[in-house]
């Protein structure tokens, strides 16, 4: 009987966890979306306003031989060469493509469930994060302003055995070698290449740009995107499989890659993204429509370049 005493006295009497969970506040984070990417690409690449929503390219056209010039100490005529530049009378125009998305959001919800985060406001920037993924993916990838799409084929080259090798990327560089600005892989990509440096002892340089930290090659920043597919895919299962990678040279300044965005709207949100509010239903549904304007143009055939059929599962045992 007395020990039986003794363990009911063991019992705690206080407040438990269960009951007092009930009176705190819990902290809580935002809404955490893990699809989303840095999207460097749209970071790095120099970007055009437009006015109208057109980007005509004028190129010249350009022959064997420069214009004829006099150039001489001595002259060995006083006829000065005539000519001319000729232009091309079909210039590529690009228009702008549209990528758009209706959010919904119940009145109540945003009246009673908006502390302490503003429910519309995280509802629009999850939405506005993936246009903006949708964005770089058409940038890269899309079948008439896509950069892949749009390389010119004196500008592609094979790998010389699957794997990325310095030696390819070195190629890659003599394709574009007026002041490249960066190379741009898909992560497995760089890891593959990484693998090649460290066979031949030559590992890559990191530098610090934009808040982040970038494997170099010659000093060009190697950046990553998983919009440059694995045989197709963001986030391939296979430990092998093919892809592609590019070397950029950005800025209309320098004939470059440059992207295009429209400026100047009307409820203009940031570069090129317009937030317009629909209305509220019957229902008490408010409406959002988000709709954002891209392309991208080339300005130059060496703006560009592709090192093709990338090989990024290739591994080696080191002794």
């Amino acid at each position: 009987m007395a020990k039986e005493n003794t363990e009911a006295t063991d019992i705690i009497q206080a407040l438990g966890a269960q009951e007092a969970y009930n009176l705190a506040n819990v902290t809580k984070t935002k809404p955490q979306f893990g699809a989303l990417t840095p999207k460097w690409l749209t970071k790095f690449l120099e970007f055009k306003g437009l006015e109208s929503g057109i980007y005509r390219v004028n190129k010249v056209v350009e022959g064997e031989t420069p214009l004829d010039v006099l150039c001489s100490a001595t002259k060995k005529s006083d006829i000065i060469p005539q000519g001319y530049v000729a232009y091309e009378t079909q210039p590529r125009e690009y228009r702008l493509n549209s990528i758009s998305t209706i959010i919904n959001v119940n009145t109540v919800i945003e009246d009673v469930y908006s502390a302490p985060y503003d429910q519309v406001q995280e509802q629009l920037g999850l939405a506005i994060e993936s246009l903006r993924e949708r964005q770089e993916s058409q940038l890269i990838n899309n079948d008439d302003y896509g950069l892949l799409k749009n390389v010119a084929d004196s500008q592609r080259i094979q790998t010389r055995n699957g794997a990325p090798t310095p030696d390819d990327l070195d190629e890659l560089i003599s394709k574009v070698w007026k002041e490249p600005s960066f190379f741009l892989a898909h992560p497995r990509a760089i890891a593959a290449f990484e693998r090649e440096c460290t066979k031949r002892g030559v590992p890559p340089v990191t530098i610090g740009i934009s808040g982040g930290t970038f494997l170099t090659w010659r000093g060009i920043p190697i950046v990553p995107t998983d919009k440059l597919l694995v045989d197709g895919l963001k986030n391939p299962k296979s430990q092998s499989g093919k892809t592609n990678i590019l070397l950029i040279r950005t800025g209309e300044a320098k004939r470059g890659v440059v992207g295009l965005f429209q400026a100047g709207m009307k409820n203009e949100h940031s570069r090129g993204l317009s937030v317009r509010f629909r209305g509220i239903d019957d229902k008490g549904v408010a409406s959002y429509l988000l709709s954002l304007y891209c392309s991208a143009a080339i300005l130059a055939d060496d703006a560009i370049g592709v090192l093709e059929d990338v090989e990024v599962g290739e591994y080696y045992d080191y002794d």
